[in-house]
């Protein structure tokens, strides 16, 4: 595999299908007017696409262990662009709900299998440089995704949205012709192990973003019947094999963190420049992409750097970024959009940076017969972290709504804060332990 070529093709991909997140994002209100439904109801448009698009990858990811991943992608491809097509066309919230949960459906396609291409296909010294590319494409797509979504509404009408995301069909054919051939594995599909991670992830996301004790106890009692059935299943959905190993129970959260502190931040940046500054959506838009942009242009080189000087250095240099940019718009939120357009300079490039070097870290210490299920599970604690950031964000703000705006971001920021410093000791100690493993490897060496 020409992974010169394949891995832009697939990062372009990827930047359609999460740029299909925040296009959406700024063209809500647009939706909700045309339709006429509450806001309420409006943002299932975006949660129930969320919720569909974390389970999707996590199923394509676990299948990749045992179904070629040129058949993969054309389901989910197929399945992606059908539903972009028909969205087109829709003119009511019930059309437009199903248009968005199959949409969904396919979408986890790219995310789930691009890593899995990368780990599986992709020599290790030069891994980091694919998975950064990766990472920088989600970066910029978040980025310009309030961009380009304001402009389509704008001129083309929210259902141009979907328009734009049916260009995935046209990727198709380029990627079957570039991908590697495979022959499919014998296996047994656990049908009651995926049954219970869509209940798992459905039941706690919607506690999370409707704020919804019931929904948390039903969330919880789902986890512990799949607990059980963990315990006495041999071939289960998600592999119990995952969890016996520290370092990627370690790693796991820091990848909750590292979304967290993401999704949080650009959740939280549009709402200072809108009701601090009175900024515009495309004034918004402007502010946020510049960031994006750099993180895309420092690709090349953040691949390097994970390459030569490795994943731990690159993850707890990007950490120290991201938190100090944090604690900066932390103490100077009220003073300028300037300090937000520069700050979000540094910090996208360090999300980025973490990201990659994350994920490379975790393929480099999964053995081959766990990368499909491991690289997918981890990308689903991935969105969690992202969708509780968003919820909880969300939340602390409503309870200073009484309060003055700097006030209350000032105290999202600072929760933010503490989860950074929270992942680097997390990361102190990963490192420590790395170095304990490599000492007794070599004192065993010595004695031998």
């Amino acid at each position: 595999m020409n992974d010169k070529v394949v891995m832009p093709v697939w990062t372009f991909g990827l930047f359609i299908v999460l740029m299909n997140t925040t296009m959406f994002n700024v063209s809500i209100p647009s939706i909700i007017g045309d339709i006429g439904v509450s806001a309420s109801l409006g943002s299932w448009i975006i949660s129930s696409y969320s919720i569909g698009y974390a389970l999707s990858t996590m199923i394509y990811s676990r299948l990749s262990d045992v179904l070629p991943i040129r058949r993969l992608l054309t389901v989910g491809l197929v399945i992606l662009g059908l539903a972009s097509v028909f969205g087109i066309f829709v003119t009511n919230f019930q059309a437009l709900l199903f248009a968005r949960i199959a949409q969904s459906a396919g979408a986890g396609v790219t995310a789930g299998l691009g890593l899995v291409i990368a780990s599986r296909y992709i020599p290790y010294e030069r891994r980091g440089r694919a998975i950064s590319m990766i990472s920088a494409g989600a970066a910029m797509a978040f980025g310009m995704g309030p961009i380009v979504g304001g402009l389509i509404t704008e001129y083309m009408g929210w259902n141009g949205l979907f328009g734009f995301t049916s260009l995935v069909l046209v990727l198709l054919p380029v990627l079957l012709r570039l991908l590697p051939k495979e022959q499919p594995k014998p296996f047994r599909f656990d049908i009651l192990g995926a049954v219970l991670t869509v209940v798992n992830a459905v039941t706690i996301l919607t506690a999370v973003t409707q704020r919804s004790f019931l929904w948390l106890a039903v969330g919880i009692l789902s986890v512990a019947a799949h607990i059980w059935h963990l315990s006495r299943k041999n071939e289960s959905f998600i592999n119990p094999k995952l969890f016996a190993e520290p370092k990627y129970r370690k790693l796991l959260l820091v990848g909750f963190s590292i979304l967290m502190l993401n999704l949080g931040n650009l959740f939280i940046m549009p709402l200072v420049l809108a009701n601090l500054f009175k900024d515009s959506p495309l004034i918004i838009g402007l502010v946020i992409a510049p960031g994006a942009i750099f993180s895309a242009f420092l690709t090349r080189f953040v691949g390097r750097w994970i390459d030569r000087y490795g994943n731990i250095r690159v993850l707890i240099i990007g950490h120290v970024v991201l938190a100090l940019v944090l604690i900066v718009f932390w103490a100077n939120l009220d003073i300028s959009p300037a300090v937000i357009l520069i700050g979000y300079l540094f910090f996208s490039p360090a999300a980025s940076a973490s990201l990659a070097s994350l994920n490379n870290e975790t393929s480099r210490i999964l053995p081959s017969n766990l990368i499909g299920s491991g690289m997918g599970f981890m990308q689903l604690i991935q969105f969690f972290g992202g969708s509780f950031s968003v919820a909880f964000c969300g939340m602390l703000l409503d309870y200073q709504k009484k309060g003055s705006l700097v006030h209350a971001y000032e105290t999202v920021y600072a929760v933010l804060i503490a989860v950074s410093i929270c992942s680097l000791i997390l990361l102190f100690r990963y490192l420590l332990s790395n170095r304990q493993t490599a000492s007794l490897r070599d004192n065993e060496a010595r004695s031998t």
